[in-house]
């Protein structure tokens, strides 16, 4: 008798740039940015974990550890794409004659 299927979870993309809400202005920048790098250092060790479950045989099924990279992947690509939206701006201000 073949398995029941379960429902599809909606999967969540991680909140990578919410910024973290201080009363200290300072180092508010700082602490957005540590955070959301160790937000895609976290993601990332989990899909590798995922891949070495997979690959030792640790009851880690296949499709969770495919959307275990695709997350860190995602993710990745949404920091990456970030930073150069940041960058850009930079350079804009800096180009700026005052």
């Amino acid at each position: 008798m073949p398995a029941p299927i379960s429902n599809i979870t909606p999967i969540s993309m991680p909140d990578l740039v919410a910024p973290a809400r201080s009363t200290d202005q300072s180092g508010e920048f700082q602490k957005l940015l540590m955070g959301s790098i160790d937000k895609l250092e976290s993601l990332n060790n989990n899909a590798s974990d995922a891949v070495q479950k997979f690959l030792t045989g640790e009851n880690e099924e296949l499709h969770t550890a495919v959307l275990a990279t695709q997350k860190a992947s995602l993710a990745f690509e949404l920091g990456l794409q970030v930073r150069n939206k940041v960058v850009d701006a930079y350079q804009e201000v800096m180009k700026m004659q005052i």
